[in-house]
């Protein structure tokens, strides 16, 4: 088209015929859409692991200070002076059940003992008195023919005071003899000696505090336990055991100059509630014989004070399933596949927590496939394509 051509069309319509010439050259030329699965992404490899529930029983940790099961304050029950100790009378001292710790004078309780026992033989002697004047009298008024007497001429008040003289002044030789016996000051026990408060030659009232002692035949550890805690351990809730061992196991560790020790114990008893402020349940691990060292394998006696960590023995619990740590999200939820490799959520019961492992329980079959990473990246419904974990196996 010459110049002098375009001259002489007008301007808007120069407009409107170039404007739709471009209009049809993109619509007939634009490319044609590709079907949708050719664009949609493959679908995204996810790291999974079979369930496989079992048996399995969850040990549960806690921490606690060993205290004697016993722990008495000595006192005196009579007055005097400390005429002897023994030698193991110190503080930290090892004593035998029955072993005289100290010995107060007993030359007045002596005395009093002669004095009561006197008493005693003049007591007897005037009931045999009387018991022969009520014979006599009784055989005086049978010979007067009169069946009938009254009490006095037979001397019966006469009697049963002797015999009631009799018993009390025994009574006083007893207490004499009981007080001798308190002079020598021993324990039903054996067991060790926190701290002394008297000494030799020191005078005693009666009540004086004379040391502080703890049996050493049984070692007692509270422990904290928090509601999921106590939910793995068979404790005796309400219920008395019916021996020692019946309780669940326990290993109590420690470190005693610089080296790491174990003892073992069981569980024997609960706290009679629940801590009101830290909801804790508190139960009681004994260990039997604590100061009993075993040179075979070197051990040592197991402190009183010694801050301990203990990991009780859990119950059997059916349907358990472990998972790395990491397969767990919003706490208690994992992603399961199913036949068509879709995600679902699925909300489990936590049962313990570990550095790198999850144990849980929960609507999940055996061999169900679990996701174990990129939770964050997923959402229910999606379609992935698993890859097998083959270093993780559920259930161990």
């Amino acid at each position: 088209m010459s110049k002098t051509l375009l001259k002489k069309i007008p301007l808007p319509l120069l407009i409107i015929t170039v404007g739709g010439a471009l209009i049809f050259g993109l619509a007939t030329l634009k490319p044609k859409p590709l079907p949708l699965a050719e664009v949609m992404p493959p679908p995204q490899d996810v790291a999974v692991m079979l369930a496989n529930p079992q048996v399995q029983s969850l040990n549960v940790k806690a921490q606690g200070t060993v205290t004697p099961k016993r722990e008495i304050t000595l006192v005196t029950q009579v007055a005097g002076s400390v005429v002897s100790v023994d030698e193991n009378f110190v503080n930290g001292g090892f004593f035998n059940e029955g072993s005289a710790l100290i010995k107060v004078d007993d030359r007045d309780y002596q005395l009093a003992l002669i004095r009561a026992k006197a008493r005693v033989a003049e007591a007897a002697q005037v009931l045999a008195s009387e018991k022969g004047r009520a014979y006599q009298a009784k055989r005086e008024w049978r010979d007067l023919g009169n069946k009938e007497a009254n009490e006095l001429f037979l001397r019966k008040p006469q009697l049963a005071a002797a015999s009631a003289n009799l018993e009390a002044a025994k009574a006083d030789q007893a207490k004499a003899e009981l007080d001798i016996e308190r002079t020598s000051i021993s324990v039903p026990f054996a067991g060790r000696i926190r701290e002394t408060s008297v000494n030799l030659g020191q005078y005693l009232s009666p009540g004086s505090k004379v040391a502080a002692v703890y049996d050493t035949s049984v070692a007692e550890i509270r422990l904290a336990l928090t509601d999921r805690q106590a939910a793995l351990v068979d404790l005796p809730l309400g219920k008395r055991r019916a021996g020692s061992d019946s309780g669940a196991a326990v290993i109590i560790s420690g470190v005693i100059a610089g080296e790491r020790y174990t003892w073992k114990g069981r569980i024997v008893r609960t706290d009679a509630s629940i801590d009101t402020s830290s909801r804790f349940y508190y139960v009681v691990a004994e260990v039997v014989d604590p100061f009993v060292a075993n040179p075979e394998s070197a051990q040592v006696p197991l402190v009183v004070g010694l801050f301990v960590d203990a990991e009780i023995a859990g119950r059997e619990i059916d349907n358990v399933i472990t998972l790395p740590r990491e397969a767990l999200f919003k706490r208690d939820w994992v992603y399961t596949l199913d036949v068509e490799n879709r995600i679902q959520a699925k909300q489990v019961t936590l049962l313990h927590v570990g550095e790198t492992q999850a144990w849980v329980k929960g609507d999940i079959a055996s061999g169900e496939k679990i996701v174990v990473a990129k939770q964050g990246y997923l959402s229910e419904g999606v379609v992935v394509n698993p890859q097998p974990v083959n270093t993780l196996v559920a259930g161990g």
